[in-house]
Protein backbone atom coordinates (compact mmCIF):
# COMPACT_ATOMS: atom_id res chain seq x y z
CA UNK A 1 0.00 0.00 0.00
CA UNK A 2 1.37 3.32 -1.12
CA UNK A 3 1.25 6.39 1.01
CA UNK A 4 0.32 9.55 -0.14
CA UNK A 5 3.24 12.35 0.02
CA UNK A 6 2.87 15.42 1.63
CA UNK A 7 2.60 17.21 -1.65
CA UNK A 8 -0.73 15.49 -2.27
CA UNK A 9 0.29 12.96 -4.99
CA UNK A 10 -1.02 9.58 -4.47
CA UNK A 11 1.59 8.37 -7.42
CA UNK A 12 4.61 9.69 -5.16
CA UNK A 13 6.56 6.64 -3.00
CA UNK A 14 8.36 8.66 -0.67
CA UNK A 15 10.47 4.93 -0.19
CA UNK A 16 11.29 4.57 -3.67
CA UNK A 17 14.58 5.97 -3.15
CA UNK A 18 16.03 3.67 -1.54
CA UNK A 19 17.50 0.32 -3.21
CA UNK A 20 17.01 -3.20 -1.74
CA UNK A 21 20.45 -3.14 -0.01
CA UNK A 22 19.83 -0.24 2.04
CA UNK A 23 16.52 -1.11 3.23
CA UNK A 24 18.62 -4.54 4.03
CA UNK A 25 21.31 -2.94 5.69
CA UNK A 26 19.24 -0.23 7.51
CA UNK A 27 21.41 2.72 5.95
CA UNK A 28 21.99 4.18 2.89
CA UNK A 29 24.46 2.67 0.46
CA UNK A 30 25.19 5.11 -2.30
CA UNK A 31 27.51 8.09 -2.24
CA UNK A 32 27.35 11.22 -2.00
CA UNK A 33 27.01 13.91 -4.45
CA UNK A 34 30.16 15.21 -4.87
CA UNK A 35 29.89 17.17 -7.95
CA UNK A 36 27.40 19.63 -6.37
CA UNK A 37 29.20 19.96 -3.46
CA UNK A 38 32.37 20.61 -5.42
CA UNK A 39 30.00 23.57 -7.69
CA UNK A 40 28.70 24.68 -4.71
CA UNK A 41 32.05 24.99 -3.39
CA UNK A 42 33.16 26.95 -6.10
CA UNK A 43 30.31 29.55 -6.46
CA UNK A 44 30.99 30.45 -2.93
CA UNK A 45 34.50 31.48 -3.48
CA UNK A 46 33.29 33.04 -6.92
CA UNK A 47 30.73 35.44 -4.73
CA UNK A 48 33.12 35.99 -1.88
CA UNK A 49 35.99 37.07 -4.59
CA UNK A 50 33.08 39.36 -6.24
CA UNK A 51 32.18 40.74 -2.98
CA UNK A 52 35.81 41.46 -1.91
CA UNK A 53 36.25 43.19 -5.29
CA UNK A 54 33.39 45.26 -5.04
CA UNK A 55 34.32 46.61 -1.62
CA UNK A 56 37.82 47.36 -3.31
CA UNK A 57 36.52 49.29 -5.80
CA UNK A 58 33.65 51.35 -3.91
CA UNK A 59 36.72 51.75 -1.33
CA UNK A 60 39.29 53.33 -4.05
CA UNK A 61 36.96 55.35 -5.58
CA UNK A 62 35.70 56.94 -1.70
CA UNK A 63 39.55 57.56 -1.01
CA UNK A 64 40.34 59.23 -4.26
CA UNK A 65 37.10 61.74 -3.64
CA UNK A 66 38.18 62.50 -0.17
CA UNK A 67 41.56 63.40 -1.16
CA UNK A 68 40.45 65.62 -4.27
CA UNK A 69 38.20 67.13 -1.61
CA UNK A 70 41.16 67.67 0.88
CA UNK A 71 43.44 69.05 -1.71
CA UNK A 72 47.07 68.99 -2.10
CA UNK A 73 49.79 67.31 0.64
CA UNK A 74 51.57 69.65 2.55
CA UNK A 75 53.36 69.30 5.43
CA UNK A 76 50.03 69.96 7.99
CA UNK A 77 48.27 67.30 6.13
CA UNK A 78 50.72 64.60 5.15
CA UNK A 79 49.19 60.95 4.58
CA UNK A 80 49.28 57.84 6.36
CA UNK A 81 50.31 59.50 9.59
CA UNK A 82 50.00 56.48 11.87
CA UNK A 83 52.71 55.29 14.04
CA UNK A 84 54.81 52.53 13.27
CA UNK A 85 52.79 49.49 15.44
CA UNK A 86 55.16 46.99 17.16
CA UNK A 87 54.13 44.11 19.35
CA UNK A 88 53.76 44.76 23.01
CA UNK A 89 55.05 43.07 26.00
CA UNK A 90 52.56 41.84 28.92
CA UNK A 91 54.43 41.57 32.07
CA UNK A 92 55.46 42.66 35.20
CA UNK A 93 58.30 44.13 34.72
CA UNK A 94 56.69 46.29 31.71
CA UNK A 95 53.98 47.79 33.97
CA UNK A 96 56.75 49.05 36.40
CA UNK A 97 58.66 50.62 33.51
CA UNK A 98 55.82 52.73 32.44
CA UNK A 99 54.27 53.03 35.86
CA UNK A 100 58.48 54.79 36.88
CA UNK A 101 58.04 56.61 33.79
CA UNK A 102 54.89 58.25 34.06
CA UNK A 103 55.68 58.95 37.77
CA UNK A 104 58.53 61.38 36.38
CA UNK A 105 55.98 62.73 34.35
CA UNK A 106 53.89 63.86 37.47
CA UNK A 107 54.88 67.46 38.72
CA UNK A 108 55.91 68.14 42.48
CA UNK A 109 55.82 67.53 45.02
CA UNK A 110 54.92 64.09 44.47
CA UNK A 111 53.73 61.32 46.52
CA UNK A 112 56.22 59.87 48.58
CA UNK A 113 56.97 56.31 48.30
CA UNK A 114 60.30 55.66 50.30
CA UNK A 115 60.19 54.63 53.31
CA UNK A 116 63.80 55.31 54.48
CA UNK A 117 62.73 59.23 54.38
CA UNK A 118 65.32 59.55 51.95
CA UNK A 119 64.46 62.87 50.75
CA UNK A 120 63.89 64.34 54.28
CA UNK A 121 67.33 63.91 54.98
CA UNK A 122 68.50 65.33 51.66
CA UNK A 123 66.23 68.13 52.48
CA UNK A 124 68.00 68.72 55.79
CA UNK A 125 71.82 68.23 54.08
CA UNK A 126 70.70 71.32 51.43
CA UNK A 127 69.37 73.00 54.59
CA UNK A 128 72.72 72.58 56.55
CA UNK A 129 74.77 73.34 53.64
CA UNK A 130 73.14 77.09 53.03
CA UNK A 131 73.04 77.97 57.25
CA UNK A 132 76.32 76.34 58.16
CA UNK A 133 78.52 77.33 55.34
CA UNK A 134 80.28 80.00 53.42
CA UNK A 135 78.82 80.36 49.37
CA UNK A 136 78.37 82.72 46.85
CA UNK A 137 75.16 84.13 46.08
CA UNK A 138 76.22 86.86 43.02
CA UNK A 139 79.96 86.42 42.51
CA UNK A 140 79.95 89.02 40.05
CA UNK A 141 78.43 91.98 42.27
CA UNK A 142 80.68 90.08 45.13
CA UNK A 143 77.69 89.25 47.28
CA UNK A 144 78.03 85.93 49.49
CA UNK A 145 76.44 83.80 51.89
CA UNK A 146 77.69 83.38 55.67
CA UNK A 147 76.89 80.83 58.43
CA UNK A 148 73.50 81.82 60.32
CA UNK A 149 75.77 81.67 63.20
CA UNK A 150 78.07 83.91 62.06
CA UNK A 151 75.16 86.41 61.12
CA UNK A 152 73.78 86.36 64.48
CA UNK A 153 77.10 87.46 65.57
CA UNK A 154 77.22 90.51 63.09
CA UNK A 155 74.08 91.73 64.07
CA UNK A 156 74.55 91.66 67.77
CA UNK A 157 77.64 93.43 67.43
CA UNK A 158 76.21 96.16 64.90
CA UNK A 159 72.46 95.84 64.72
CA UNK A 160 70.52 95.96 61.77
CA UNK A 161 71.09 98.27 59.19
CA UNK A 162 68.60 101.16 59.13
CA UNK A 163 67.21 102.22 55.88
CA UNK A 164 67.89 106.03 55.07
CA UNK A 165 65.14 109.02 55.84
CA UNK A 166 62.94 108.91 52.60
CA UNK A 167 63.76 112.52 51.62
CA UNK A 168 60.84 114.52 50.15
CA UNK A 169 60.61 117.50 48.18
CA UNK A 170 59.96 120.97 49.20
CA UNK A 171 56.57 122.30 48.14
CA UNK A 172 56.64 124.91 45.50
CA UNK A 173 54.78 127.96 46.57
CA UNK A 174 51.29 128.07 46.93
CA UNK A 175 51.17 124.09 47.11
CA UNK A 176 50.16 122.95 50.32
CA UNK A 177 50.29 119.31 51.88
CA UNK A 178 47.24 117.42 51.63
CA UNK A 179 45.56 115.59 54.33
CA UNK A 180 43.06 112.76 55.02
CA UNK A 181 39.96 114.30 56.46
CA UNK A 182 38.70 110.82 57.06
CA UNK A 183 40.57 107.82 57.49
CA UNK A 184 39.86 104.56 56.13
CA UNK A 185 38.63 102.40 58.85
CA UNK A 186 36.81 99.25 57.23
CA UNK A 187 38.33 98.94 54.25
CA UNK A 188 36.26 101.49 52.08
CA UNK A 189 36.57 104.79 50.90
CA UNK A 190 34.07 107.59 52.07
CA UNK A 191 31.83 109.22 49.26
CA UNK A 192 31.48 113.00 48.69
CA UNK A 193 28.47 112.42 50.85
CA UNK A 194 29.49 110.80 53.83
CA UNK A 195 32.55 113.35 53.91
CA UNK A 196 29.81 116.28 53.75
CA UNK A 197 27.43 114.69 56.58
CA UNK A 198 30.94 114.37 58.70
CA UNK A 199 31.83 117.91 57.72
CA UNK A 200 28.11 119.37 58.96
CA UNK A 201 28.81 117.46 62.44
CA UNK A 202 32.20 118.98 62.81
CA UNK A 203 30.58 122.43 62.12
CA UNK A 204 27.70 121.75 64.51
CA UNK A 205 29.77 120.62 67.34
CA UNK A 206 32.37 123.49 66.55
CA UNK A 207 29.42 125.66 67.05
CA UNK A 208 27.60 124.07 70.06
CA UNK A 209 31.54 124.37 72.11
CA UNK A 210 31.61 128.35 70.95
CA UNK A 211 27.81 128.52 72.46
CA UNK A 212 28.77 126.97 75.62
CA UNK A 213 32.19 129.29 76.41
CA UNK A 214 29.93 132.24 75.73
Amino acid sequence: MSMPSPGGDPNLDPKQHLSDESVREGYELTDANTGGIVVFLIGLAISVLVFFGVCYVFGTVINNGLDKADGPTNKWKAPYQIAPTKSIRSNPQLEQEQLATLTKQFPYPQVQIDNGNSDLAMLHDREDLLLNYYSWVDEGKGVARIPIQRAMELIAQQGLPVAPAEQRQQPMTGDSTPTVQMPLTDGFAATAYDQQVQANRDAQLQQEQEAGKQ
